[in-house]
């Protein structure tokens, strides 16, 4: 059987992986330094993440980089978190449109700086064409807040309550035309949700390491995959195994 490299067998390679990056703050803190450095140690981590993401083959990757509540942190840290994204666009746009990358932004754009939006939707679009890897940047975004969208533009679209499905609903979300997430990774050993792909992440399995963010590396990324691997997906449903020991 063909394995990648991680040795988890290609037909378990979770097609779509979210990432909650979790721990900046505290893996700053632990070494003595401003919560701001967690967050561009973060960052730098990112690129090897991506990287790690193609070699392994998943082709498509969610990352939660600024939720809708993250506005309520200390001002310097917010003005330093819209630096970072900006820099990052400048930095990294061509390497990864050289790598085949799309990019997409999931969230609400209209409460960041004219000038950083203009940033943001200019790599979505040099990037469009782009298949080898979709990554999904969650900025400014909330799972109850993309719900409620969704909701309020079914109304102004006039779709009557007998026409809602779960299909419909899922054309209304920031990830219309995105398989829902397989495996969900949550690092810094925080066991909440977060606001997170709410609707989209009803079946995902879930994995969580105590490792900081900016320590997630290849080798952790390995363990989170071979996890899923061994993990038996029933979507509320039972075992084959055990229906058929019911019927015995």
């Amino acid at each position: 059987m063909a394995e990648t490299s991680s040795t988890v067998p290609l037909e378990k390679i979770p097609q779509h992986v979210a990432i909650i990056m979790d721990g900046n703050g505290r893996w700053a803190l632990q070494r003595g330094l401003p919560r701001l450095a967690g967050h561009k140690a973060g960052t730098e981590n990112l690129r090897r993440v991506i990287r790690s993401t193609v070699e392994f083959g998943v082709k498509y990757l969610t990352i939660y980089a600024f939720s809708t509540e993250n506005w309520g942190r200390p001002p310097e840290e917010v003005k330093g978190l819209m630096y970072i994204l900006e820099d990052v666009i400048d930095r990294e746009l061509n390497e990864l449109h050289k790598e085949g990358v799309q990019l997409r932004h999931i969230g609400r754009l209209e409460r960041l700086a004219p000038s950083l939006q203009e940033k943001v939707l200019d790599a979505i679009d040099v990037t469009k064409n782009n298949d080898r890897l979709i990554l999904n940047i969650a900025f400014n975004y909330g799972g109850r807040d993309e719900i409620v969208q969704a909701i309020q533009r079914m109304m102004k679209d006039g779709v009557p309550p007998e026409k809602v499905t779960d299909e419909l609903v899922s054309q209304y979300l920031y990830t219309a035309g995105v398989p829902d997430p397989d495996l969900i990774i949550r690092t810094s050993g925080e066991l909440r949700v977060s606001n997170f792909l709410i609707w989209q992440a009803a079946y995902s399995e879930w994995y969580i390491t105590p490792t900081f963010w900016p320590d997630f590396d290849k080798d952790e990324y390995r363990r989170a995959l071979e996890a899923f691997a061994h993990r038996d997906r029933r979507y509320g449903k039972v075992a084959s195994g055990e229906l058929q020991e019911s019927n015995a």
